[in-house]
């Protein structure tokens, strides 16, 4: 079903540029393989620009890092690069015979990268069904495998975004957890070993899971306080876990080798100015937000919650292990600051650790199966989340009611569950207030701007929309100022709690760059201080060059205010925008 829904569906491998497989996040993670194996450059990666001329992968994404001693070092860890190593091989073998050129980014590397990734699926999933078959009956585990699959954005991660490290990496999480159940139950230098190379791996990989040690030295703890057992057991096994430690090390000293090779210091934080909160990680806006919230965007995990309370009763042997590690993940994961990570469908960064979080939803479904009331009050609960999970892939791709980074509260309750967009809901990805009265009472009229008698620089004749002059913004007007009164001094009556600001405008030509639109904005405030604002970006609501009036409403704020500004901002870009007309309505 993966490979259908990546070839029927959406098959990555033939899109291009920054859809392409090879692109954004990917093109960082791979580019130590072209850099070292076909150009012999990765102390500069000059290639790259030549690269990024011809297949844009995505530019800006800052995969080169410029280093103090000239060199540049990969924002990326290497762990990926490797893991992708294979499949590079054989699309670099394959290339030329095929009339593509081995640049490393044509097509049979697109190619090779994608099924690579489905293969790496296919065996995440399987080891996840041997290691919860430990556990829970096959039922259960079937259910839990459907579950993870179609009813989270796991199913994204794997057919589409497969790429990514989140899908490696679960595999990787898998294979651990089915080495450490083994050697628990038979201690031996061969798991400890495999336990050793799954950790430092998935380390290399992404260097945050290096929580994934946590797996191994917390397994057996059947409680609390059983710590003592449990490192009672760790030493007695002591030279396994030096074993499994050194080999750990061994691999990623592949990254500090690299680093010390390329910049002269044994550790670089690649990342620069992006790093962690630790003391107040964003966990509510991580489970919750509309923006990329994890149970948002994947409800069927809400179901696991629930689940920990059945995994306590039923597996009690593994449930500390489990929910510690998982409320480690959780807390990592929201600690970042760039919590949304990206153009993420949901909490990207939490689809590697489902193979854990599977165990609580194992736990529920092998409940759930044990009485007939609960099977059908919950069947169809696990229904509508597949349902939802389903929705929210297509629309990511194909159906165009999610927007990345974009998403809001009263945007998606517009959206959710519908086929198609009306272009008025597009003002609710920016503003949060909505007149939702039958009609408009107690109207009154306090700017009406056509920009005729008009003579600032802003202003021009050159292609009005009407009469003979219109307000223009480029890169050098970046703003156009509407209203800026006092309170108190401005026409309208305080009781009308709601304003209107309506304008005519046309691209030339449209901004795509969602950051570098044009915004409409009315602003309130105190002194300095911003009590309210609301706004919305204008080129959300045309294709093209054609001209367009637009509006949005504004409730008065209910905290004290001293002025009231209604202006325009070209957002720093360069394109050219032409504005007419503009009313400022107030009214109840």
């Amino acid at each position: 079903m993966i490979v259908l829904t990546a070839c029927c569906f959406y098959p990555k491998w033939q899109k291009t540029a920054t859809e392409a497989t090879i692109s954004w996040d990917v093109s960082g993670y791979y580019l130590y393989l072209p850099a070292a194996l076909i150009y012999g450059d990765l102390k500069q990666a000059a290639f790259f620009d030549k690269i990024e001329e011809e297949y844009n992968p995505g530019p800006g994404m800052g995969q080169r890092v410029k280093q103090p001693n000239g060199n540049v070092v990969m924002k990326y860890s290497s762990g990926q690069a490797l893991q992708f190593l294979p499949w590079f091989a054989m699309a670099h073998w394959v290339a030329p015979r095929l009339g593509y050129p081995a640049d490393g980014f044509s097509w049979p590397y697109q190619v090779a990268i994608s099924w690579g990734s489905f293969l790496i699926a296919a065996l995440g999933l399987w080891f996840l069904r041997r290691i919860l078959l430990f556990y829970f009956s096959d039922g259960a585990v079937a259910a839990t495998l459907i579950a993870v699959t179609f009813g989270t954005n796991y199913l994204n991660y794997t057919a589409i975004d497969g790429a990514m490290t989140h899908n490696w990496v679960f595999t990787l999480y898998a294979l651990l957890t089915y080495s450490t159940i083994r050697y628990y139950r038979q201690p031996g230098w061969g798991w400890a070993a495999l336990i050793g190379l799954w950790v430092g791996w998935a380390t290399l990989t992404r260097p945050t899971e290096a929580i994934s040690v946590l797996i191994p030295l917390l397994w057996g703890l059947q409680g609390l306080r059983y710590w003592r057992v449990q490192l009672g057991f760790l030493w007695k096994h002591k030279m396994h876990l030096l074993l499994a430690g050194a080999i750990a090390a061994a691999v990623v000293g592949i990254q500090l080798g690299y680093w010390k090779w390329a910049s002269g210091h044994w550790l670089v934080y690649s990342y620069e100015e992006q790093g962690f909160s630790w003391l107040k990680p964003h966990v509510s806006d991580v489970l919750f937000s509309t923006k990329a919230g994890w149970l948002i965007y994947s409800p069927m995990m809400a179901l696991t919650f629930v689940g920990f309370w059945w995994l306590l009763r039923q597996r009690p042997t593994i449930f500390w292990p489990v929910l510690l590690f998982c409320g480690v993940f959780l807390y990592v994961t929201s600690a970042w600051d760039i919590w949304w990570y990206g153009g993420s469908l949901g909490q990207r960064a939490m689809v590697q650790s489902y193979p854990l979080w599977a165990f609580a939803l194992a736990a529920f479904f092998q409940q759930m199966t044990r009485s007939a009331w609960s099977y059908w009050i919950w069947l169809p609960v696990a229904g509508l989340c597949v349902y939802l999970s389903l929705w929210w892939t297509y629309q990511a791709h194909e159906g165009g009611l999610f927007y990345p980074e974009q998403m809001t509260k009263r945007f998606m309750l517009k959206t959710v569950g519908r086929y198609k967009l009306e272009r008025d809901w597009l003002k609710f990805l920016d503003t949060k207030d909505e007149f939702k009265g039958k009609e408009r009472v107690d109207l009154q009229t306090i700017v009406k701007k056509d920009f005729e008698q008009d003579s600032s620089a802003a202003v021009v004749r050159e292609n009005a929309i009407t009469g003979a002059r219109s307000l223009r913004l480029n890169r050098e007007q970046q703003f156009g100022e509407v209203l800026n009164e006092k309170r108190g001094t401005a026409s309208w009556d305080d009781s009308r709690r709601w304003i209107r600001a309506t304008c005519t405008f046309r691209c030339e030509p449209k901004e795509w760059d969602f950051w570098k639109m044009t915004q409409f904005i009315v602003r309130f405030t105190e002194g300095d201080k911003i009590v309210k604002e609301r706004m919305i970006r204008l080129q959300r609501h045309v294709d093209g060059n054609e001209v367009k009036t637009i509006f949005f409403d504004t409730k008065l704020p209910d905290k004290p205010y001293d002025q009231m500004k209604i202006f325009f901002w070209n957002a720093d870009g360069e394109k050219t925008v032409f504005i007419d007309d503009v009313l400022i309505e107030t009214f109840n």
